[in-house]
């Protein structure tokens, strides 16, 4: 009786998981949606202290399963046929990796940096009020790409994000769900 039990919740897990997801997916369809993904797999913690913001090699970078998770994305919205205006990404590496690897074609925009390290806490209050005002002003029909950071993602939608999360919002911030793509 206890498997049954466990089989039977392991289901009702699953079909809700499913059931999440395709509501994301239709609304996604429906398009002019604004959508944060964390970006891909990038083992550590923060950035290195010799971080410089052109070089790569001073960051923390994606891995093997954070590419692979990086083209699953990708691969999300290709096979649903889901509609996107704009990608927008930090100029992070992992994040520019993360919609190079997901999508192709991206442009940076320093709203979405993160500022977790010390050196960049200062500039959290005018990124938020940047991202504000940036979107504010959108028009868009389809989806708007927001690849960033956890503090980032954090600090406008007040949820924490699992690497490579999707986060689907209305165009007034309002959660609509998630799709977790590790």
């Amino acid at each position: 009786m206890k498997k049954l039990i466990l089989i039977f919740s392991l289901f009702l897990i699953q079909f809700d998981y499913s059931f999440a997801n395709d509501k994301v997916i239709t609304s996604l369809k429906e398009g002019g949606k604004l959508v944060f993904i964390r970006h891909a797999l990038a083992p550590g913690n923060g950035d290195p202290e010799n971080f410089e913001l052109k070089n790569c090699s001073t960051q923390r970078n994606l891995n093997n399963i954070g590419i692979e998770q990086s083209k699953r994305i990708g691969s999300i919205f290709k096979k649903n046929d889901i509609k996107i205006d704009n990608i927008f990404s930090s100029e992070w590496c992992r994040c520019k990796d993360t919609a190079k690897f997901a999508f192709d074609n991206f442009e940076t925009f320093d709203a979405l940096n993160s500022f977790y390290d010390i050196k960049f806490a200062a500039n959290e209050d005018k990124q938020i009020k940047d991202f504000y005002e940036f979107i504010t002003n959108l028009e868009n029909k389809n989806n708007i790409i927001f690849v960033t950071h956890y503090v980032v993602i954090g600090a406008i939608l007040n949820i924490g994000t699992s690497s490579g999360e999707i986060v689907v919002t209305d165009k007034n911030l309002n959660i609509i769900g998630s799709i977790d793509t590790l």
